[in-house]
């Protein structure tokens, strides 16, 4: 992140409204000797929230981009999100959905892309599956989680003739420490968005039963092959006199 960027463009767009620092501090609870410091572009020891909090009293967005070996971050995130959606693919098909993957949509100005769209045709159920190998922003993946719920049964309709009775959302994040913590930071949010987790949620996808909201920690397989170089030790088989046998 560039500190100086980052501090020059905070004090052109405080100065666009005609406000003072003190004016910043009262509108986002920031102080104003925080807010001074980032517009010097000293940014070391402000955390990402504070700093968030300031970007948007401003009317603007904050975006950090990590950036690893040119485009080979973006391979390596497609290899994780291809990998859990073909798990996930795997299981849905076992327990006698059919599934679509990357069901493009364009409707009313709205236009995306379903990770995984399925249907479990005995219930008319459908289910839009939401899979985030990397949980960044979480109001931004909730948000168009929700669009995509919405529209997902007109798009269903058109694209393969299922009229469904119920929709089910579903979540799916990597099952590792870093999305169980950040969900753990975020517990109320998501215990009311997507409530259904466990074996609830395994009953649920084996025979659907109405509408379902759910979050489901699937293990990513892309990491199966990736392990530790370690030595293993040798066993020496020594002979009665104490010496190893060749």
């Amino acid at each position: 992140m560039d500190g100086r960027k980052v501090g020059a463009s905070l004090r052109a767009l405080r100065r666009r409204r005609a406000w003072r620092q003190a004016d910043l501090e009262r509108a986002t609870g920031v102080s104003r000797s925080a807010v001074s410091l980032m517009e010097l572009g000293r940014l070391d020891g402000v955390a990402i929230g504070t700093l968030r909090r300031v970007v948007e009293g401003l009317d603007a967005s904050l975006v950090i981009d990590v950036r690893w070996r040119g485009g080979a971050l973006d391979r390596l995130l497609d290899e994780r999100h291809a990998a859990l959606a073909a798990t996930v693919a795997t299981i849905l098909r076992t327990d006698g959905w059919h599934v679509e993957v990357e069901v493009s949509y364009s409707r009313y100005g709205e236009r995306g892309s379903i990770d995984l769209l399925a249907w479990q045709a005995s219930s008319r159920t459908l289910l839009v599956v939401e899979i985030k190998s990397e949980l960044t922003s979480i109001e931004e993946t909730l948000r168009k989680h929700d669009q995509k719920v919405r529209l997902a049964p007109a798009v269903a309709a058109e694209r393969f003739g299922w009229r469904p009775a119920a929709v089910g959302r579903l979540l799916v994040l990597p099952a590792g420490t870093a999305a169980r913590r950040r969900v753990a930071r975020h517990a109320s949010l998501f215990d009311a968005a997507l409530p259904v987790r466990g074996r609830a949620l395994r009953t649920w996808i084996r025979d659907p039963r109405g509408p379902l909201s759910g979050l489901w920690f699937v293990p990513d397989s892309s990491q199966a092959g990736v392990k530790r170089d370690r030595t293993t030790p040798q066993r020496v088989r020594c002979r009665s006199g104490g010496l190893p046998s060749a």
